[in-house]
């Protein structure tokens, strides 16, 4: 721990802060994490105490370059636990969060995305927190699912606490989009909603955005708004990032069109049955998060038409898909695509 550690002076004006992080095992918090460090920043990453040294992707946090880090272990989810094993009394001037819900079921999201969050900015203001920098998602612009209804309600709290903040609403992540790669190397076809054109994304690399809500900090522009952000280049639709994988593989291009249908009458049955059977629920609930992905775009939508619209969807950063792509299928980076692999 640097010497900031007792006192929050160095957190005045653009300097150097002390930063408590959330989710920072997963991909865009360890990102998150480097950033910070590499800016300066003293920072306290408050993680699940697990059972071995790996966050569950061969990636345990402490192995990584911690000059400037220091790790606590607790309960998310309780408060106790947040004020005495995490913030520990201790002055802190920001608190950046990766964290979101494992699975976005309702019992799930509500519990994380929302009340573990307001029981974290109540333990931050209580430390002497300014500023909360939020990872949050460009699918809250358009809630039909459970995640998305908890994110906005802590959105909402978070805006209303008078607080400073920065609400990052970020478009696909690389390694989402990363699923079929095996089923291309094995001759497969890649499969798609529709024709594959039904929606487009600007996916945006871990490490743009790592360094995007990192630069929050001390950006007064990006202070108290709400910042929906993709990467560089042009939005891309399902069938754009299979012709690109094909031909990076060298391969001819395959399609295989899933009907929407499908996944309308799956996620309805599902329904109906939870009704019933409550275990069914969550699963209902999956299908309807793959229904709301497979025909809703990850753009900036204009509330008075109810378009999705890529030109006003701001672009940073420097990774590409194509250059994302190109390094995992050349082995250079490890698929990190855990619980979010889909096929």
């Amino acid at each position: 721990m640097t010497e900031s550690a007792g006192s929050n002076e160095a957190g005045t004006g653009n300097g150097p802060k002390r930063v408590f992080v959330l989710g920072a095992t997963g991909t865009i918090g360890r990102a998150t994490v480097r950033a910070l460090v590499r800016r300066g920043h003293d920072v306290v990453c408050f993680l699940r105490r697990r059972a071995g040294p790996s966050d569950g992707r061969g990636h345990d946090i402490a192995t990584e370059p911690t000059d400037g880090v220091t790790i606590r272990y607790g309960d998310v989810t309780d408060p106790t636990s947040l004020e005495r094993d995490g913030f520990q009394g201790e002055p802190f001037d920001a608190l950046v969060s990766c964290m979101a819900s494992r699975t976005g079921a309702p019992r799930d999201a509500w519990a994380i995305d929302h009340q573990a969050h307001m029981n974290a900015m109540a333990a931050a203001q209580q430390c002497g927190v300014t500023h909360i920098v939020l990872l949050s998602a460009i699918c809250v612009q358009k809630p039909l699912l459970a995640f998305q209804h908890a994110k906005l309600a802590f959105e909402k709290s978070l805006r209303e606490s008078g607080l400073t903040y920065s609400i990052v609403r970020p478009t696909a992540y690389f390694k989402s989009l990363s699923g079929q790669i095996d089923r291309l190397r094995a001759g497969k076809p890649f499969l798609v909603f529709g024709n594959g054109a039904l929606t487009a994304c600007k996916p945006i690399g871990a490490d743009d955005l790592g360094l995007y809500l990192a630069e929050c900090l001390n950006d007064p522009a990006r202070h108290n708004r709400i910042l929906p952000i993709g990467g560089p280049g042009d939005a891309m639709t399902p069938r754009e990032q299979g012709d690109l994988l094909f031909s990076l593989m060298g391969k001819p291009a395959r399609f295989r069109p899933v009907p929407v249908a499908l996944l309308r009458t799956i996620a309805g049955t599902l329904g109906a049955l939870g009704h019933v059977v409550p275990p069914l629920e969550d699963k209902a609930e999956m299908a309807r998060i793959g229904l709301y992905y497979a025909t809703e775009s990850m753009l900036v939508l204009d509330p008075e038409t109810g378009r999705y619209d890529a030109d006003a969807t701001p672009s940073f950063g420097t990774q590409t898909l194509a250059d994302y792509y190109t390094a995992l299928l050349n082995g250079d980076i490890p698929d990190e695509r855990g619980e979010h692999a889909v096929f």
